[in-house]
């Protein structure tokens, strides 16, 4: 099973499609999609006067941001994304993490984050229940609210970046690959030359460099989530890498994995 992020540009690309619905039989029917939609979530922002703030790659929800994430990632993008697919011929169903509590997080730092939350666990038994019935789940990020400091789970949502949903869902699933889809070709060095292969050790210090920043670090850290919570393969590539197994950057756990000195 294949579990793919999507996201950026790449989300909208005419393509992509076409190409998620060949994946689809290719895997015989094993791929699972968790997208994004942050450009289209900012640009309600700035029209109803908020200015969208990210801190490491991650938004800063406020209540009016939580609206829009809600409105925006599991209703305009989801449904989108779904009847791209079903046109290209893949049987897509779109739900988001709220759904039978697919996907709970708890919140990154309240005061700092406010409504941005990071997953605490997955019940992967709608996706999997969708899987075996034939069809597609198309998830989006929006999380339920999971207990804290033991107290009773409240209800409400948590935006939670879609790369560290995706890492998680793909762990709880037994994936066989994450895929990370992005605007680039993969994981950049100084010199702006793709890097095939890419140690956690050695994305830290790009992170720690400045090399990686922003959307990328953000990915960085979800592949190292997703390789601990036991998925066997993770890339970071664009669109023309999703059905090219050595395309983009693989991240492993270490160098030895490989045979890369």
């Amino acid at each position: 099973m294949i579990v793919v992020k999507l996201g950026g540009r790449t989300q909208s690309d005419p393509l992509l499609p076409a190409a998620i619905a060949a994946l689809w039989r290719a895997t015989n029917g094993r791929v699972v999609v968790v997208h994004g939609g942050g450009d289209q979530i900012s640009a309600l922002q700035r029209l109803r006067g908020e200015e969208p703030v990210f801190i490491g790659g991650r938004r800063v929800t406020t209540d009016t941001a939580l609206e829009l994430v809600r409105m925006v990632l599991s209703g305009l993008a989801n449904k989108q994304m779904v009847s791209a697919l079903v046109a290209a011929g893949a049987p897509a169903v779109g739900i988001s993490g709220e759904d039978a509590g697919l996907l709970r997080a708890t919140p990154i730092d309240v005061a700092q984050f406010g409504h941005s939350g990071i997953p605490s666990s997955v019940n992967p038994a709608v996706a999997h229940a969708l899987l075996a019935a034939g069809f597609l789940p198309v998830i989006s990020p929006v999380a339920a609210r999971d207990a804290v400091d033991g107290h009773a789970p409240e209800a409400g949502a948590y935006n939670v970046n879609g790369d560290d949903a995706a890492a998680a869902i793909a762990a709880a699933l037994g994936a066989d690959e994450l895929f990370l889809m992005a605007d680039v070709p993969g994981v950049l060095d100084g010199h702006k030359l793709l890097l095939p292969t890419l140690t956690l050790d050695a994305a830290r210090d790009l992170v720690a460099s400045g090399v990686a920043g922003g959307g990328m670090a953000a990915k960085l850290d979800a592949c190292a989530a997703a390789l601990a919570g036991g998925v066997l393969r993770v890339r970071i590539g664009d669109l023309a890498a999703l059905t090219v197994p050595d395309a983009g950057t693989a991240i492993v756990a270490r160098a030895d994995a490989t045979g890369v000195a």
